[in-house]
């Protein structure tokens, strides 16, 4: 989780630099230093936000596998009643 985190940490100060390369702008200018951390804090934001999207889709997939395998499950032990009853 924290690496997610980070990493879309990063994201946002790399877009920050990004938008200030495509303007031409100084990257480090004293009076605009305290945007750095805002956009690290919505691109951390992010991160942890898609980390609670991604465990919410594990939890559905693995609940959809586990129906799908007592599905089998069940479908086998009734093929083998029908056999036995034949």
């Amino acid at each position: 989780m924290v690496h997610k985190i980070l990493f879309w940490s990063g994201f946002g100060v790399a877009v920050r630099l990004w938008q200030l390369g495509i303007e031409m702008r100084p990257m480090f200018n004293k009076e605009s230093l305290w945007v750095y951390p805002i956009y690290a804090t919505v691109g951390g934001s992010f991160g942890y936000w898609l980390t609670g999207v991604e465990g919410r889709q594990f939890k559905v997939l693995a609940d959809r596998r586990d129906r799908l395998l007592e599905k089998r499950r069940r479908s086998k032990e009734q093929e083998g009643l029908e056999d036995a009853a034949a």
